[in-house]
């Protein structure tokens, strides 16, 4: 419990520490950690940490954008943000008898996908419930998915923070957990051959 606790603590601090870092702009270890839950870990319990840490840092998060920004908070937002963790999480335990390099980076940029093209194409829908500044259009779709908003970084932006995020927090949750196995005398969790878990 402690250790969920600290993930838990670290994992909505460092969201909420991207809000005032503009180049770390989802740069974030939620959806690694979402996503290598379902690999590793079979009590559903542990599963709540990074979603835990999810509403937490929107919390904050959107009560700064409202005051900055005047940012109008829609619950279908953190909403969708569930579902796409929540899809992570199936990837992870889709993959989870299946554990080797190949299939975790696949399994993580899936994931990473998955985020940008459901949160990116409801901002161009209208999902979010207010007005959308991109025309109901492929073009609008398209401009949704790579420029982004005018006066704003572009999309592809935030989607290379996201993947190289997600990528490089899986790297370091699996290296952590084969140092674990390592030190308790077990076999690795990432056998050779077949690619099947121990």
């Amino acid at each position: 419990m402690i250790q969920a606790l600290i993930v838990l603590v670290l994992a909505a601090g460092w969201r909420i520490l991207a809000v005032y870092v503009a180049e770390l702009s989802n740069f974030s270890p939620l959806m690694a950690l979402v996503f290598c839950s379902g690999v590793y870990f079979r009590d559903g319990r542990r599963w709540l940490v990074p979603f835990a840490a999810l509403v937490l840092s929107e919390i904050y998060i959107n009560h700064y954008y409202a005051a900055v920004y005047h940012y109008a908070w829609h619950p279908s937002g953190l909403a969708l943000r569930l579902l796409c963790f929540a899809g992570g999480l199936g990837l992870g335990l889709a993959l989870a008898r299946r554990r080797t390099w190949f299939n975790l980076a696949g399994g993580t940029l899936a994931s990473s996908v998955l985020f940008y093209l459901v949160t990116n194409t409801a901002a161009w829908s209208e999902s979010f419930g207010g007005a959308t500044p991109y025309a109901q259009s492929l073009a609008g779709w398209y401009q949704a998915l790579t420029v982004g908003h005018p006066g704003y970084p572009s999309t592809l932006f935030f989607f290379r923070n996201t993947l190289v995020s997600d990528l490089l927090f899986t790297g370091v949750f699996v290296l952590a957990m084969e140092t674990v196995a390592r030190r308790r005398g077990a076999p690795s969790l990432l056998p050779s051959g077949s690619g099947r878990a121990a």
